[in-house]
Formats: structure tokens, sequence, C-alpha cells
């Protein structure tokens, strides 16, 4: 009898146990909750980019999560795998996903959702979680870039070098992307300068006129697709 007590108790022991592992699989990476972090030391799950005040929300690198978050982008760079969502990345972690610091050179054809536009040195940067994008129109995509110089900062625009655009509508990143080509293409046609080339196309006394005429027209076109830009 008490041996058949104690099965009894080991068998339930076992399906609590097994409900639990299960729960925390279902609730891994909704919200970016039910995950652990990497190498079993303390760290903060999220964490605010408040750099050039972006101020948004982040899971922190290190971190490591059972499963990649919903409507995630696969990326593959030099052979390896990369997963990424919302400005995070992630790299496979054994059966699992952490995140990584996405390396210099990989490209995405869409920004995050949020992201806050700085200008060094005449050209623009798309920066979002630590991380700069420049567009690469022979690629045509927003590749990962060195961190801009601060020799390049100082160059930049006192005052006016940060532009933040933010969707009003809820439109898709790939939505996004697409707005953001769009008006940067008819902002050039319309002011002859492109923030791409160097010292935007333009001769050295016209750069600081027609770059404004640039951000105007780029500014007017966003606006009118339903973006808020500042």
């Amino acid at each position: 009898m008490k041996s058949r007590t104690a099965t009894i108790r080991i068998v339930f022991a076992a399906l609590a146990l097994g409900m639990a592992g299960a729960a925390t699989a279902d609730n891994s990476h909704r919200e970016y909750r039910g995950a652990s972090s990497h190498g079993g030391g303390h760290r903060s799950e999220m964490h605010v980019d408040s750099r050039y005040q972006h101020n948004r929300s982040y899971p922190s690198h290190g971190y490591v999560y059972n499963s990649l978050p919903h409507g995630y982008a696969s990326v593959h760079y030099h052979g390896s795998p990369y997963y990424y969502r919302g400005g995070a990345w992630y790299r496979p972690y054994g059966p699992r996903y952490v995140v990584v610091a996405p390396p210099i050179g990989i490209g995405v054809s869409f920004l995050p959702p949020f992201y806050t536009t700085v200008w060094f040195g005449g050209s623009p940067y798309y920066y979002a979680d630590q991380t700069y994008y420049a567009w690469r129109p022979e690629r045509r995509e927003y590749v990962v870039t060195q961190p801009p110089t601060k020799q390049a900062e100082q160059v930049g625009d006192s005052g006016s070098a940060e532009v933040f655009v933010y969707p009003k509508n809820g439109q898709s990143e790939a939505q996004q992307s697409t707005d953001r080509y769009e008006c940067h293409a008819w902002a050039v046609q319309q002011s002859g300068f492109d923030p791409t080339r160097p010292s935007g196309g333009v001769a050295d006394s016209d750069i600081d006129a027609k770059r404004a005429d640039y951000r105007r027209a780029e500014g007017a076109c966003l606006e009118g697709r339903g973006y808020s830009v500042k």
C-alpha cells in the first residue's frame, strides 16, 4: 500500500512539473516575457534606449527566449541565421534564441516601427536599439553601420541634426519602408539634394540650403502619408 501511495505521488509530481514546463513554453516571448538570462547571471529583460531621446524599450542583449516573437524576419549573413523583429536581433542559442547586437554589414529591407533619424556629416542615419542603419541604394537595403565618428558629428547641423519620424496610423514595417524610400526619392527630385551621396551631390556652398529643402520636402511627404515628423 505504501509503495502504491508513493507511486501515485511520483506520478502527480511529474504531471505538475510537466504542466509548469508547458506553461513556461507557452508564455515564452509573449510581450517579451517568460525567458531566462544568457549565462545564468541576473540581467534585466528589457532596457530603455534613451540616446537621441529615442526613449523606446527593447529586449536586453544576452537575454534568452524560448521562441521568436511573432512576425519576425529571417536574415542570413555570411552563412549564419539572424532573426529581426521590432528593432531587436536574435540568433539561435541551442534550442532557444538569444538577443544580440547585429553584425556590421547585415541589411534589412525595412526599418523598425520606431526609429530616430540623426544626421552626421550631411548624411542621415536611422537609429534604434543602439544600432545605426544607413540606406544603401545599390543593395536597396538599410545596412547596419559603424556608429558615426565624433568628427562627423561635429560637422553635422547643430541644434537641428535630429529628425523624429513616427507612424500615426499603425503602418506596417514594410509600408513604412516603402513610404520612407518613396518620400526620400521625391525629396531628392524636388530639392536636388541626395543625402546618400557625398556632400549631397551639390556644391559645398549649396549644401546647407539644399539639405534644408530636402528635409522640408521629405517631411511634407511623410506627413501627407500619416506620419508625425519632428
